[in-house]
């Protein structure tokens, strides 16, 4: 018996760019998955033995980008940003804040999905590894905070 339908097709995730004001290099190797969860709020009415179920606060995951470190300090400058708002010295809180798209390609650098996060800001920077025995690159990776996120059309 033949299958009635169209065959489907998926994302490659090996293609992807991150874009942010701010941020030189938007290479990166690798980036972290993103995730959202609902908590469930349970209560029981009026005596009911089976439980009301609805959806309650929504909880967002961190992100995790790495790449090569470059010669350029831009990640590290805008945790710097985050750290001065932290202690009190530095910008108001909302100007260390930035929507940053993650934006997954096809084999031809067209953009197949755009993903955007909303008031994300670093809050864990790594400088990397060294080790005299290696030849490997040290990877800077850097762990970003966000309110939420959204799919663009």
């Amino acid at each position: 018996m033949p299958i009635v339908g169209n065959p489907r097709s998926f994302f490659h995730k090996s293609a992807f760019v991150v874009e942010s004001p701010g941020v030189g290099s938007a290479a990166f190797a690798s980036c972290g998955e993103l995730s959202v969860e609902s908590a469930i709020v349970t209560h029981f009415e009026g005596g009911k033995l089976t439980p009301y179920k609805a959806p309650g606060r929504l909880t967002f995951s961190d992100v995790d980008l790495e790449r090569g470190a470059p010669k350029d300090r831009d990640l590290y400058d805008w945790f710097l940003e985050v750290a001065n708002a932290a202690s009190g010295f530095g910008l108001p809180d909302a100007a260390y804040k930035r929507s940053v798209d993650i934006v997954q390609l096809d084999r031809d650098g067209e953009t197949l999905r755009r993903w955007t996060l909303f008031n994300a800001w670093p809050s864990k920077f790594v400088a990397g590894e060294w080790d005299n025995d290696s030849d490997d690159v040290v990877i800077e990776s850097i762990t970003l905070t966000y309110d939420y996120f959204t799919l663009e059309q």
